[in-house]
C-alpha cells in the first residue's frame, strides 16, 4: 500500500469492502428455522425439481429434432456433468447447513459483491422458472380439454397483441401460484407433505409408463428402417445433451433447505445422490420407453408420452400420463417457491436486501413476507408473459450458480484454516508480544501446544523432536507446496502465503475456459478463424487449464472426515466449470441481453442498499478488542500502552492510547 501511494488507499479498501468473506457462527447448527427435514424428505424434494415437465415433454423434443433414440446417451451423459455441479453443493450444503444455496456459499468463499450478484440472478431463475412451469401446466390442461380455457378467455375477458407477451392473461397458470403459495406459507412440514404426495403419484405414473411401455415396445424402431439409433449422429448426441443438461437442474433445492434438515452433514450429500440417480435413472428408461413405442420422427413434441400411448390405442392409459405430468409440474412449482424465498431470506439475512424479508414467522417458522411477495411476483409473471419468452431467459443464473459453486471448492479446499487461540494461552500471555521465557525455569522450558494446554520438556532432545513436528505440520498444512513438488516449483512459488497461489490459480482455470470454450463455439462461425489458429488457441487456452490444475494439485488440501468432501479435487470442479462456461456460450444472446440488464439492475440494488446495511461491513465498524501491556520502566513507574487486536491474529504495530501511571515511590508514600 505504501508504494502505491496514498491515492491507492481509498480504492484498496473498497475493493476490500466489496471482496469482504461472510463470517460463519461457531454453531451452525443453531437457526431460527425449524430443522425437521430428513434425507427421504431432501431426497424427494431433489426429485420433484428435476422430474417435471421435461420427462414429459423434454424427451419427446430432443428425442424428434436433435437427437433420435440417441436421446438416451444425451440424458445419460447430462446426467454424468449434473452429478460433477451436484457433488460439489453436496460438498457446501455439508460443510456449511446454512440456507441460500449458491448465494452463502460463494459469499464463504469468494466475496460480497460476487455473493449478492450470483443470489439475484438465481432468484431471477427461479421466478422465471416457477412461471414457466405453470404456462406449461396450464397449456397441459388446456390441451386435455380442447383448448376450452384459452377460448374462453380470449373471447370473453382480454386478448394482447404485444411481442413477449402473452396473447391472453392465464388465469389458471397465475391461480395454481397463488394456491401454492398460500400452501407453502404453511410450513415447511406442509410443504413436504404436499411433495410427497404429488411426488408419490408421479413415481407410481412413471412406473405405470415403464411397465406397460416395455410390453409396447418395438425394436424396429431403432432399426435403420425407421432411421437408426443416432440419425443425427455425434453432434446431435451432443447438442441434446446441452438442452437435457436443464431437466436436472432442480437438485440445488436439496442445498437450499440445508438449515433445516435434521443431520445436514449425512443428509444433503445422500439425499443428493439419490436424487440425482433417480432422476437421471427415470429419464434414460422413459425416453428409452417412448422411442419404442413409436417411431421417433412421428412424436408429437408437445405431449409426447401421451400422445405415444393414444396412437397405440391405449387413450386410458393417456390420462393417465396426463394426470401424472400434472402431479409433476406440481413438484417444480413447489421446489421453485420452496427455494426462492429461502435465497431471498438468506441475503436479506445478512444485509444485502431489504430486512422486510428477514423476518420469519414465529409460528410457521418461515419466511412469510418473501414466500408471500416473490409467490404473487411469480402469479404476475405467469399471468403475463408468453411461455416462449419465459424459458428463453432460463439457464444463464443458474450456470453460473455452478461455475462460481465449483470454483469455491477448489478455493476453499486448499485454504488454511484460521488460527485459534486457547483461552489458556490468552490469559497467560499478551496477544502482542512474544514471551520470553521466565529465569525461574531454566532446566525445563513451558511449551504450549495445539490444544492450548501448556507440556513441560525436561530435555533438549524433546524439544529438538518438537520443532520437528511443528515443521512437519507446517508443510502439511493446507495450501502449501507437496514436499515432492517443492525441489521443482519451491523457488517460484515458495514464497507466496498458503493458498494464494491456489487462489489466482482457480482465476487462470475460469478464464482460460471461457477462452477455451469461445474458440470452440464461435471460432469458425462468427469469428471465421483459419484452422491453423483455432488449433493453436486451442493448444494454448488447453494447456493454461491443463498447467493451472496441475499447479493447484501440487499443494496440500484440506482434509476433513467430518463431512463429505468431492472426490478428484480440482479435477473434477474444473470439469464443471468447463462444461457449464460452454452451455453458457451457447445460450441466445438475448439471454446475454437479459442478463446484463437484471445485473445493471442488480448493481444499482447493491451500491444503493445492500454495501451500507451488509452485516460484514458493521462488523467491521464495531469496536475493536482492547489489549493492555503493562511495562515498568527503569525509573520505577508503571505504564499502560493499550493497542486494537486485529482479526486473524494481525495486530496494530502503533500504540493507541499511552497512560503514564505515578512511581513506585508515589504509590507507597501514599499507603
Amino acid at each position: 500500500m505504501a508504494t502505491c501511494g496514498r491515492g491507492c488507499v481509498p480504492a484498496v479498501r473498497f475493493c476490500q469492502r466489496l471482496n469482504r468473506l461472510k463470517t460463519l457462527d461457531d454453531d451452525l447448527m443453531v437457526t431460527s428455522m425449524k430443522r425437521c427435514l430428513t434425507m427421504v424428505d431432501l431426497a424427494l424434494l431433489g426429485v420433484g425439481g428435476m422430474v417435471g415437465s421435461g420427462l414429459y415433454v423434454l424427451t419427446g423434443t430432443v428425442a424428434k429434432d436433435t437427437a433420435g433414440p440417441a436421446v438416451v446417451l444425451s440424458f445419460l451423459i447430462a446426467g454424468i456433468a449434473s452429478l460433477m455441479a451436484a457433488l460439489c453443493y453436496a460438498e457446501f450444503g455439508a460443510r456449511v447447513p446454512r440456507t441460500g444455496s449458491a448465494y452463502m456459499f460463494t459469499y464463504v468463499s469468494c466475496g460480497e459483491i460476487w455473493a449478492f450478484l450470483i443470489g439475484w440472478n438465481v432468484v431471477l431463475e427461479y421466478m422465471i422458472g416457477g412461471a414457466a412451469v405453470a404456462r406449461a401446466w396450464s397449456g397441459y390442461l388446456d390441451s386435455m380439454f380442447n383448448h376450452t380455457i384459452q377460448n374462453y378467455t380470449e373471447n370473453h375477458i382480454m386478448k394482447w397483441n404485444v411481442p413477449y407477451i402473452a396473447h391472453y392473461p392465464d388465469l389458471l397458470a397465475a391461480g395454481i401460484l397463488v394456491v401454492a403459495t398460500v400452501f407453502i406459507t404453511f410450513g415447511v412440514r406442509v410443504s413436504s407433505w404436499l411433495n410427497h404426495i404429488f411426488s408419490a403419484v408421479s413415481l407410481v405414473v412413471i412406473l405405470f409408463i415403464l411397465v406397460f411401455g416395455f410390453v409396447l415396445a418395438d425394436p424396429v424402431n431403432w432399426s435403420q428402417k425407421e432411421g437408426g439409433f443416432a440419425p443425427f449422429g455425434v453432434n446431435g448426441v451432443m447438442a441434446g445433451t446441452a438442452t437435457c443438461f436443464y431437466a436436472f437442474v432442480g437438485f440445488d433445492v436439496i442445498a437450499a433447505s440445508s438449515e433445516e434438515a435434521k443431520n445436514p452433514q449425512r443428509a444433503i450429500p445422500m439425499a443428493t445422490a439419490i436424487s440425482l440417480g433417480m432422476a437421471a435413472t427415470a429419464y434414460i428408461l422413459v425416453s428409452t420407453v417412448l422411442t419404442l413405442m413409436v417411431p421417433w420422427h412421428s412424436l408429437d413434441p408437445n405431449s409426447a408420452l401421451s400422445d405415444a400411448f393414444f396412437r397405440r390405442g391405449y387413450s386410458w392409459a393417456g390420462y393417465i400420463v396426463a394426470v401424472g405430468s400434472i402431479c409433476a409440474m406440481n413438484t417444480v412449482l413447489l421446489s421453485n417457491l420452496f427455494s426462492l424465498p429461502r435465497i431471498v431470506y438468506a441475503m436479506a439475512e445478512d444485509g444485502l436486501f431489504f430486512s422486510f424479508f428477514a423476518k420469519v414467522n414465529p409460528v410457521t417458522k418461515v419466511p412469510v413476507n418473501a414466500i408471500l411477495v416473490f409467490g404473487l411476483l411469480m402469479a404476475v409473471m405467469a399471468l403475463i408473459f408468453d411461455l416462449e419468452a419465459l424459458v428463453q431467459f432460463l439457464s444463464i443464473g443458474t450456470l453460473l450458480a455452478y461455475t462460481f459453486v465449483a470454483a469455491s471448492v477448489i478455493v476453499l479446499r486448499f485454504q488454511p484454516e484460521k488460527e485459534k487461540t486457547s483461552s489458556k494461552a490468552n490469559s497467560t500471555t499478551s496477544p502482542n508480544s512474544n514471551p520470553e521465557p521466565s529465569p525461574e525455569v531454566s532446566e525445563s522450558q513451558i511449551i504450549a501446544q495445539d490444544s492450548g494446554e501448556l507440556k513441560e520438556y525436561e530435555s533438549f532432545s524433546d524439544k529438538l523432536q518438537l520443532v520437528e513436528m511443528q515443521k512437519t505440520r507446517e508443510r502439511s498444512a493446507p495450501g502449501v507446496l507437496k514436499a515432492r513438488w517443492e525441489p521443482y516449483l519451491g523457488r517460484l512459488l515458495g514464497d507466496f502465503e498458503p493458498g494464494e497461489v491456489v487462489a489466482f490459480s482457480v482465476l487462470a482455470v475460469m478464464v482460460s475456459s471461457v477462452s477455451l470454450c469461445a474458440v470452440f463455439v464461435f471460432g469458425s462461425n462468427q469469428l471465421q478463424l483459419p484452422m491453423w489458429s483455432i488449433a493453436l488457441l486451442i493448444v494454448v487456452f488447453g494447456s493454461t487449464f491443463l498447467l493451472c490444475l496441475v499447479i493447484i494439485y501440487a499443494h496440500e488440501p484440506h482434509v476433513n472426515t467430518k463431512t463429505f468432501q468431492v472426490p478428484l479435487v480440482p479435477f473434477i470442479p474444473a470439469a464443471s466449470i468447463l462444461m457449464n462456461v460452454f452451455l453458457m456460450l451457447k445460450l441466445s444472446p438475448m439471454t446475454w441481453i437479459r442478463f446484463t440488464v437484471w445485473v445493471a439492475a442488480g448493481l444499482l440494488v447493491y451500491f444503493g442498499y445492500g454495501i451500507w446495511h451488509s452485516k460484514e461491513g458493521l462488523r467491521e465498524l464495531q469496536p475493536k478488542d482492547m489489549a493492555a501491556r503493562y511495562v515498568v520502566l527503569p525509573s520505577g513507574s508503571l505504564v499502560e500502552t493499550v493497542q486494537s487486536v486485529q482479526p486473524n491474529g494481525q495486530h496494530d504495530a502503533s500504540t493507541l492510547h499511552t497512560t503514564p501511571s505515578r512511581s513506585a515511590e508515589e504509590q507507597q508514600a501514599e499507603r
